[in-house]
């Protein structure tokens, strides 16, 4: 037996030097240090020997199993390896792992989300398929308004028990501005972050599909100068510094009096480019004080209360933010664009 012990020692010590990686290392500890391994099935045998024999022959046993399994573990070192086991070199350079980027439409709407809840505004959100009573009548839009020809307008093709096509991709956010009046009541403050479809010619301006924000403030005494100061807080905001505006004179159905918020174009300095076409200014915030009949659609006494309302660009935002000159970039999910965010 211990010439059979001897042997399993040369025979394990020849294997091992040709052995390359973990896996044929732990079928070679198998082989000879396992349950049913050529050593552990010797040992076994070490009781059925004489009295005088089994002490020199156990010694033997247990020095050669106690060399065997040293040689293993220090492979197992030097080789690495998978599991809670394997020796792990801190000092190799890690696997980069690729992280995951927001659109940069999401950031700047979040960014705004924590703007207008600081200033005590409710986020609201309203349905991207809507009836043409809140788009436009209750906004006090008549039939005759071109915002209601379907070349504007993404119409549905199902017709209401009038024969009339009753509902639309909502061409705006300003919907909510009813349905929120009538949750809530006044006084009241909300913005509207949100999709909005409708049927242009696309370019490097124009998208069928984009964001805007809508905001509402109805209170008592409120006044053309509250909105244009919510504004002006807003860019300042989101462009980390004063911006350069200027208040136009404009006509909305839903506002009297109406205004519109330009600022300098960011992309061009004011020099005149296709995304502020050539004018140097960008068409970014309409607004105005709410018309009296849409407070009443609302369910509000406009002889008691008064407000503001807007309508913000939101792509177009995010575009004189970062100085994107193709809104069509935005919405592609091109990962080369995202990564840049």
């Amino acid at each position: 037996m211990q010439e059979k012990l001897k042997q399993i020692k040369k025979s394990f010590g020849e294997e091992i030097e040709n052995v390359k990686d973990r896996k044929s290392l732990e079928n070679l500890e198998t082989k000879y240090l396992g349950r049913k391994g050529e050593l552990t099935q010797v040992l076994k045998g070490v009781k059925d020997l004489a009295e005088d024999q089994k002490k020199e022959v156990g010694s033997l046993a247990n020095k050669i199993k106690e060399e065997l399994s040293s040689q293993v573990e220090d492979l197992k070192k030097s080789l690495g390896g998978e599991g809670e086991k394997g020796f792990v070199d801190v000092t190799l350079p890690g696997k980069q792992v690729e992280r995951g980027h927001l659109n940069p439409l999401t950031i700047v709407q979040n960014e705004l989300e924590d703007l207008f809840v600081s200033m005590g505004f409710m986020i609201l959100d309203g349905p991207e398929l809507e009836s043409d009573y809140y788009c436009f009548e209750a906004l006090n839009i008549p039939r005759y308004h071109p915002a209601r020809d379907m070349q504007d307008t993404f119409y549905i093709d199902k017709k209401n028990e009038s024969g009339e096509y009753d509902l639309v991709m909502r061409p705006h956010t300003s919907p909510v501005q009813v349905r929120g009046m009538q949750k809530y009541g006044a006084p009241f403050r909300g913005v509207v972050p949100g999709r909005v479809f409708r049927n242009e010619e696309i370019d490097a301006c124009h998208e069928h599909t984009f964001d805007q924000m809508e905001g509402l403030m109805v209170d008592k005494d409120i006044s053309v100068s509250n909105l244009i100061s919510v504004l002006k807080e807003l860019l300042n905001n989101i462009f980390g510094k004063e911006m350069e505006t200027r208040v136009r004179p404009g006509y909305f159905p839903f506002t009297e009096p109406s205004i519109e918020l330009d600022i300098r174009c960011t992309i061009c300095g004011g020099k005149g480019c296709p995304s502020c076409k050539n004018s140097g200014w960008l068409e970014l915030i309409p607004g105005g004080m709410v018309h009296p009949r849409v407070l009443e659609y609302g369910g509000v006494d406009p002889k008691e209360y008064s407000g503001f309302a807007f309508g913000l660009g939101l792509t177009r935002l995010v575009m004189m933010r970062y100085g994107i000159n193709d809104i069509r970039l935005i919405n592609s999910g091109d990962l080369r664009f995202l990564r840049q965010f």
